[in-house]
């Protein structure tokens, strides 16, 4: 028992005496409390009455002894916690995800990118989130995927985000195989208010005469696309607009998702290096009429692909621009050693028929080697 001492000053002034000093009294009261000292949260008191810390686990240590995890997800998980005060939890949460289906490298790659999951509760952050996706209809080999992908959807509402979101996704896409896809490719999907984001996007894109089929098309290619405010959606159309592409166009959707991959200041830097190899503002406008995605490629490949289809002596300015789709082929992989390969042939008079540009740089690998390489291998060796 701790003995405290008060002492209580009080002063009794004489209400008879009033010209005399007061008088003082001093007095002294000793009493006994049976309050016990508290124990820390995290500490624990000893025989002799003095407090101990909770011994702490060092968190790379632990993770490669406990868990076996190779010693780069272990320290690189270990870079933002050192040590674990409670690894009872973080045992449940790792043991509960390794039962849920994720692999020894899924894991590994959940606790790298968020190693906060290592402080988890397993009650009220990981099993809502998992159930959400079963009760879907997702498995759990999907699960893991979906979730390894991002696993910052561990961090989303259960109930307010993921569920709407899947449930928007699949309203649209039709079924557990197309969100499954979208989600693949971009888990982070699940971060977004879909309802506020891409289903007016797709209203306003269907608005516009573009198929559903396509959007969806879209939807699985190019997922960012869709998260632009209605506002921005609205300004790409009139840009598109005033190149003169017709709406009807099955290029339409692709030109818009061009227009939005870029920044005005780029897409004029883009037309100013058209101009530079020799083409007119009408070719650079016809040319993104006919084939849109060729404008999404680096300024360095147009530029190459340009000159090396113009030194081949096979292709001019006009022809370019009727087939502005060869600069998407990779000069060092299609165009060079095709046309070299063609080249050959021609001299030697092998070839009856010699097929068009486009048509050698239309053919897959296979179909190449089948058709110009496999017939005519004795000769080229020489």
């Amino acid at each position: 028992m701790n003995k405290r001492l008060i002492s209580l000053s009080f002063s009794l002034r004489s209400s008879v005496q009033l010209h005399r000093p007061p008088l003082y009294h001093s007095i002294s009261i000793l009493f006994y409390s049976s309050s016990k000292p508290k124990r820390s949260k995290f500490n624990s008191v000893s025989k002799d009455g003095r407090s101990k810390s909770t011994p702490k686990v060092a968190v790379a240590e632990y993770l490669i002894n406990q868990h076996q995890f190779s010693p780069e997800a272990a320290l690189k998980a270990s870079s933002s916690y050192a040590f674990l005060k409670n690894t009872a939890e973080t045992d449940s949460v790792l043991s509960f995800l390794k039962e849920s289906g994720f692999s020894k490298t899924q894991l590994e790659e959940v606790v790298k990118r968020i190693p906060s999951i290592l402080r988890a509760n397993l009650d009220t952050t990981i099993k809502p989130k998992i159930k959400i996706f079963q009760d879907s209809g997702f498995s759990d080999s999907d699960i893991a995927d979906v979730i390894s992908s991002d696993p910052w959807i561990l961090w989303q509402s259960a109930d307010n985000r993921l569920g709407p979101a899947i449930l928007a996704l699949k309203n649209i896409l039709g079924s557990n195989a197309g969100v499954l896809k979208v989600l693949k490719l971009c888990g982070w999907y699940l971060k977004y208010d879909l309802e506020k984001t891409v289903i007016p996007n797709i209203e306003v894109l269907k608005s516009l005469g573009i198929s559903s089929s396509q959007i969806v098309k879209y939807i699985c290619h190019f997922p960012r696309f869709y998260l632009h405010t209605q506002e921005n959606i609205m300004d790409f159309v009139r840009r598109v607009d005033e190149m003169g592409f017709d709406r009807k166009s099955k290029l339409f959707l692709s030109a818009i998702r061009t227009i939005s991959s870029m920044s005005l200041e780029t897409w004029e830097m883009k037309v100013k290096l058209f101009q530079s190899l020799g083409f007119s503002e009408k070719d650079v406008l016809v040319a993104f009429r006919r084939a849109p995605q060729v404008f999404c490629i680096s300024e360095k490949k147009i530029k190459e692909a340009t000159e090396m289809l113009l030194s081949s002596g096979k292709a001019d300015i006009a022809f370019i621009v009727s087939h502005p789709e060869l600069l998407i082929c990779s000069v060092d992989h299609r165009l060079k050693p095709r046309l070299q390969v063609m080249e050959n042939l021609e001299k030697k008079n092998l070839l009856r028929k010699i097929p068009s540009l486009t048509t050698i740089c239309k053919y897959t690998d296979q179909k190449f080697a089948e058709r110009f390489v496999i017939p005519y291998a004795n000769e080229l060796e020489v």
